[in-house]
């Protein structure tokens, strides 16, 4: 009787793919939890308020590295299903610079953002949230005292700029930047995988014979990373 009992094999990357969604919901359930509860610690006691936003801060990383999970599972051919459609860069860097409050004010971070007048452009705004969000809690991470974002539009390219005046990205990583997608593995570790992810979402934009691109070089206008997306 039991041979007739039919095998299924179980696709084990689906299952995989739907933890990680069910996780993700929960984290940021917890994230809107560790916000409310901020706002509820008296201002004069700083070290609740400290370790309230490093859990901030830890579990929006965590965050973050899900929906590169996600993403990357939906991804097919090293190609980002996209949707694209019309956005406001300035609400953009609002609700980015949102997202990261409770950490920026806790380092003590002052935040800058300059746009080269109204730019809207067409774009996935919600993978270029998570791209410009992942590279605004790194320079918070290394930044000392000063963050900038900015926005231009360059030879019909738009330009998102983040910089921090830390230390700078270090050679390896300045290197890493310029790989090509299929030379990526897993064991550079986190930042091998963020990198990767942000030249998936910028390659994922596309305008005729012109595709997004990252680039990650040193100096700027603050002296440390400096962080650049470049959309058709």
């Amino acid at each position: 009787m039991a041979d007739n009992i039919p095998s299924h094999t179980i696709d084990f990357s689906s299952v995989l793919a739907a933890a990680v969604h069910d996780m993700k919901n929960s984290l940021c359930l917890l994230i809107q939890s560790i916000e409310s509860l901020t706002e509820q610690i008296p201002p004069d006691n700083g070290t609740a308020i400290e370790q309230v936003a490093n859990v901030h801060y830890e579990a929006s990383r965590l965050n973050t590295n899900l929906v590169q999970i996600l993403s990357l599972y939906r991804a097919e051919l090293d190609k980002l299903p996209i949707t694209v459609d019309e956005c406001f860069v300035d609400d953009l860097f609002e609700d980015v610079l949102s997202s990261v409050r409770i950490y920026s004010e806790q380092k003590q971070l002052k935040v800058t953002s300059c746009i080269d007048g109204v730019i809207s452009w067409y774009l996935d705004r919600e993978l270029i949230f998570l791209l410009v969000n992942d590279v605004v809690i790194n320079a918070m991470r290394y930044g000392t005292s000063r963050l900038h974002v900015s926005a231009e539009v360059v030879d019909d390219f738009l330009i998102l700029r983040v910089e921090d005046d830390g230390p700078g990205y270090p050679p390896a990583m300045l290197a890493r930047s310029t790989e090509e997608l299929s030379d990526f593995h897993v064991s550079q570790g986190r930042t091998g995988l963020g990198l990767y992810f942000a030249r998936l979402i910028a390659n994922a934009h596309s305008k005729g014979l012109r595709i997004g691109e990252i680039s990650l070089t040193n100096g700027g206008t603050l002296g440390g990373s400096v962080f650049e997306v470049r959309l058709p």
